[in-house]
């Protein structure tokens, strides 16, 4: 193992010009480095060749996985000895020394005495020049962008598969008034109209509410409860079209009236899917029943046609 001097700090005996500089540059590094044994550190820093053929045995260094483990200790924690870096990893004396030769040979550790010690310390300066000469040349932007893109793909697979499904949001403007449209999203006889359910309930927070067919037969399809209720600008529901059990609970609704003049934006979020298959689901029931929802308001009819009759991908 190669050990390094401080040759910058030994000022020549003369008061020569050349010596006057050296004192300066101890004065400077003992200002912004602090101790004198991080010097070493710095200047080495400063001294990286970083030329293709001097970074070839970064490179070699770099290649073995047990080289990469002695680094990764040394950015957790610099200055450590030959006894606590074999001990971090369970690795001979002797293995841990060849390893560090080979780092030290290609510039990424230096040795520094401390009396009868040696302490080893990362130089991350022919690293930041690998960055420099084949990362930042293609783009380092972009190339971070596809990184966090990666991350946040590789949490989402971590996760349970349920938070991989997104949150459905459809947005329609209608010619109408925010009271108007509180009153279609819960008056049971005009939900039966566009809709062809009847979405019962007293609309107060707690409440249950229900989703009932009007063909005679009675049946519900989807119950919920009320979560909150602001006449006549937001409307929040759970949407429980199974009885199954979800672990991670119902799907919730949220309907968000804004009024603009003579116009609404009506805003409905669908959120805390199940599954991807729900998702598919309500990606044509929304359109469908907000389309009859519009058509009623504006025109006082509803469309001619069910539209969620409409066969999926028809272009007819």
């Amino acid at each position: 193992m190669k050990d390094t001097a401080q040759p910058w700090l030994e000022a020549p005996g003369d008061a020569t010009e050349s010596g006057v500089e050296v004192r300066a540059v101890a004065r400077l590094f003992d200002e912004i480095c602090g101790p004198p044994h991080l010097h070493t550190q710095v200047f080495a820093c400063m001294m990286v060749d970083v030329t293709d053929e001097a970074l070839g045995p970064v490179f070699k260094a770099l290649a073995d996985p047990t080289r990469r483990a002695l680094l990764d200790r040394l950015r957790l924690r610099n200055g450590q000895t030959l006894s606590e870096l074999c001990g971090s990893l369970e690795m001979a004396r002797q293995s841990a020394t060849q390893h560090l030769d080979l780092l030290a040979e290609a510039n990424l550790v230096y040795v520094v005495r401390q009396g009868r010690e040696r302490l080893h310390y990362l130089n991350p300066a022919p690293i930041h020049e690998i960055g420099e000469r084949w990362i930042a040349a293609y783009d380092a932007p972009r190339l971070a962008t596809i990184s966090a893109i990666k991350h946040r793909a590789e949490e989402y697979a971590m996760t349970d598969s349920r938070a991989s499904v997104p949150t459905y949001v459809y947005v329609t403007y209608i010619r109408a008034s925010s009271e108007d449209v509180w009153r279609a999203l819960t008056d049971a006889d005009l939900t039966a109209r566009y809709w062809g359910h009847a979405n019962v309930s007293d609309w107060q927070p707690g409440s249950a509410w229900e989703h009932r067919r009007v063909d005679g037969s009675g049946v519900i399809d989807v119950t919920g409860t009320v979560l909150e209720a602001e006449p006549p600008t937001r409307l929040v529901i759970t949407f429980e079209d199974s009885e199954d059990q979800r672990t991670n609970g119902p799907s919730v609704v949220t309907f968000l009236v804004e009024p603009h003049d003579a116009i609404v934006r009506l805003t409905v979020t669908h959120e805390n899917l199940p599954n991807t298959d729900m998702l598919h689901g309500i990606s044509r029931g929304w359109p469908a029943v907000l389309a009859n929802l519009k058509s009623l308001l504006e025109t006082g009819d509803v469309l001619p046609t069910a539209p969620w009759s409409m066969p999926e991908g028809s272009r007819a």
